[in-house]
């Protein structure tokens, strides 16, 4: 490795040789969770893994063989892969049955087969139940490769019953250098803007791409415009939650996780990530202890563990920026930097 195919992640090819290696000397455990932050590159790493499983050379994927051919065209029958859909948050019961089922039957044209379940710590009680059993007795010719995001909750009971594997983030510029070439082809897309993104998702590259792709940036500046006027009492939590929900719940948890966290760094004496945001940071840091940042990423975790129930988007975004408003002096005192730039 690398071989052609093989996704042109540096920093996840000692990943990859190691699985290779457990694979040839015969060590490769029937259930791997794989556990990395957002954006390192888990799905990417497990479907080049899953690829590698089926291939019948070695080393391994040759990308001749009849089982390179199939994963090439999408269509290998003994590769699965599940995960949250039709906009649901959460990995559903009747997935996981449909895993069994396919655990059960035969490889129909590899030695092995493999399922992926993408997001395995956003599984519903009811899933996370069921898969046991198959964790528990594993078929002989299946691979289980479980994708956790770093800092999410998994059930212990099935972190224990798989071999741990944790993927490590981008070193140095291999971050930037990865993105400005996926992001080639995007239009009005340069270093600069790439810079930003990689800022927004905390150096995440493959989550910096999905906020290109989407006009993530865009909608950040929309949000923090809202943020700003809220803080200063210029319009109501209702209004301001609105670009907030126009990103989707996932994406405005990551956003104010991202500016908790910048807050907590600013109070320890650091440098906000989020630099458009800095100014605002700044006042709050200094003006609250550092256990009020905290406090607020406590609230975001809750948040978060509640996207495997059907909760209200609006409702959560608005309570926690109703948190982020209990951060502002209650009596009369020194502007916030930048506030007569507000619009």
């Amino acid at each position: 490795m690398p071989v052609s195919n093989s996704p042109d992640m540096p920093w996840l090819q000692k990943a990859w040789q190691t699985l290779q290696q457990r694979l040839d000397e015969g060590t490769l455990p029937h259930a791997l969770l794989v556990i990395a932050e957002a954006g390192v590159g888990k799905r990417s790493w497990a479907d080049h893994a899953a690829h590698m499983l089926v291939c019948s050379q070695s080393p391994a994927p040759c990308g001749q063989c009849r089982q390179c051919r199939l994963v090439a065209g999408g269509s290998h029958p003994d590769i699965r892969t599940y995960g949250p859909e039709n906009r649901s948050r959460v990995v559903r019961v009747s997935q996981i049955r449909e895993l069994i089922g396919f655990a059960m039957t035969s490889p129909q044209v590899s030695r092995r087969k493999v399922a992926i379940i993408d997001r395995a710590d956003q599984l519903n009680p009811s899933a996370a139940n069921a898969l046991l059993k198959t964790l528990e007795e594993p078929p002989e010719d299946l691979v289980l490769i479980l994708l956790q995001e770093s800092g999410r909750p998994i059930l212990p009971t099935i972190r224990s019953r798989c071999q741990v594997m944790t993927l490590p983030p981008p070193v140095g510029d291999q971050a930037l250098g990865w993105l400005l070439e996926a992001a080639k082809g995007l239009d009005q897309v340069d270093e600069a803007l790439c810079r930003t993104a990689l800022h927004l998702a905390g150096g995440a590259p493959g989550l910096a791409l999905e906020y290109l792709q989407t006009d993530l940036v865009a909608g950040r500046d929309r949000a923090l415009d809202h943020f700003r006027k809220y803080l200063k009492a210029q319009m109501t939590v209702n209004q301001a939650a609105r670009p907030f929900r126009e990103l989707g719940l996932e994406q405005a948890l990551r956003l104010l996780e991202g500016w908790a966290a910048d807050l907590a760094r600013v109070g320890a004496g650091g440098m906000a990530y989020d630099t458009s945001a800095a100014d605002v940071l700044g006042y709050l840091a200094g003006r609250n202890p550092a256990w009020r940042a905290h406090e607020l990423l406590a609230a975001i975790r809750e948040s978060r563990a509640a996207l495997t129930n059907n909760v209200n988007a609006d409702l959560e975004i608005q309570r926690l920026l109703i948190g982020w408003q209990g951060l502002m002096p209650r009596r009369s005192g020194p502007k916030m930097a930048g506030q007569g730039a507000a619009h």
